[in-house]
């Protein structure tokens, strides 16, 4: 992964022009576009998709919770989905999707406090439970067939286990607080995490260390939301510490002159997803220890869409930094949650 300038020398130097409210306004806008371009109300998915449709939830869900105009729209858009995939529908051979909709109904309980989302997000990770069964000692398989052992999927286990320990009964927290706990020391111990601070893709399953492939920003992003809701739930710093060490890896190396960069030539709806999910988790750590680099970068990244990523049609390119060319219902949503995050610092 090439290195460029560092961010944590050029951030100091960011003067944000752009008010809080005209990033809430551009949400807006573009949430829209999403909706009318690419949303089924029948199958209660965005283009087709299906992880990144949970993806989705989660934007919505988290804009609704920031803005009172829009909070009656989230609601029956997540109301829809919820409906029209069914409880079944989230459970499938995958549990990194299977994460990525637990995540979902988490939001969407935060926005709504409708007991049956937490409740879908409680019982899917109950099923995830059951891919604690691989070869390295502990962690989860990427998939029901045990053909391998990603770094998001134990990533997701990590986090929807501590997001569950901050909002279960009492008598319920220590169990998730136990999980989270217990996937964290694990994975932290894997080689998992390189010399670079950053999370490469996965395990090699004969050695149970790192496979030494690439890495892409939402391996970076889904470990730091996890990481902050621990902190949270068990009042131990010491996994903001590791959070903020993974955050500024991310930001140092995983950056072209401020703007945060994916891995050249995935352009996909796959990897579409995956800034979205990095901002969204960087976001939360913020919320729960605030540093100025972390807000000027969001400010900054933002800036950068809207002057250089946006089409003349209103869609958010896979390149921040431009061209603004190539969007696909995955970037553009990935430009949403960018905006959401930058309206909140």
């Amino acid at each position: 992964m090439k290195c460029y300038t560092s961010l944590l020398l050029l951030l100091p130097l960011i003067q944000a022009t752009i008010p809080a409210s005209e990033y809430q306004a551009n949400s807006d806008t573009a949430l829209k576009v999403l909706n009318e371009k690419w949303y089924d109300t029948k199958t209660g998915q965005w283009s087709k998709m299906w992880w990144q449709s949970g993806n989705i939830v989660t934007t919505i869900a988290h804009f609704g919770a920031i803005d009172s105009h829009y909070e009656p729209t989230a609601k029956s858009i997540i109301d829809t989905t919820y409906s029209q995939s069914g409880s079944e529908g989230w459970i499938n051979g995958y549990y990194d999707d299977e994460g990525w909709w637990a995540l979902a109904w988490i939001a969407s309980y935060d926005l709504t406090h409708d007991p049956k989302y937490l409740n879908s997000a409680k019982n899917i990770f109950g099923d995830m439970i059951g891919g604690w069964t691989t070869n390295c000692t502990k962690g989860i398989w990427w998939d029901k067939s045990k053909s391998s052992i990603t770094a998001i999927a134990n990533e997701l286990f990590l986090s929807v286990a501590a997001h569950l320990a901050n909002r279960v009964p009492e008598d319920e927290k220590e169990n998730y607080i136990g999980w989270a706990q217990e996937e964290w020391d694990w994975f932290s111990g894997t080689g998992i995490i390189n010399s670079d601070g950053l999370i490469n893709d996965g395990l090699d399953l004969k050695t149970c260390g790192s496979n030494g492939k690439e890495v892409f920003t939402y391996n970076q992003g889904v470990v730091l939301g996890g990481l902050a809701e621990l902190a949270d739930a068990t009042g131990d710093d010491s996994y903001i510490a590791s959070a903020k060490a993974i955050a500024d890896s991310a930001l140092n190396k995983m950056t072209e002159n401020g703007i945060l960069t994916e891995a050249k030539g995935h352009n996909d709806d796959t990897a579409g997803m995956f800034k979205g999910a990095f901002v969204r988790g960087l976001i939360r750590l913020q919320k729960q220890s605030s540093e100025q680099r972390y807000a000027d970068f969001l400010k900054m990244n933002a800036e950068s869409l809207l002057a250089k990523g946006k089409s003349n049609d209103g869609l958010f390119a896979m390149e921040w930094e431009g061209p603004s060319t190539g969007a696909n219902a995955a970037s553009h949503a990935s430009g949403i949650d960018l905006l959401v995050a930058a309206a909140q610092v």
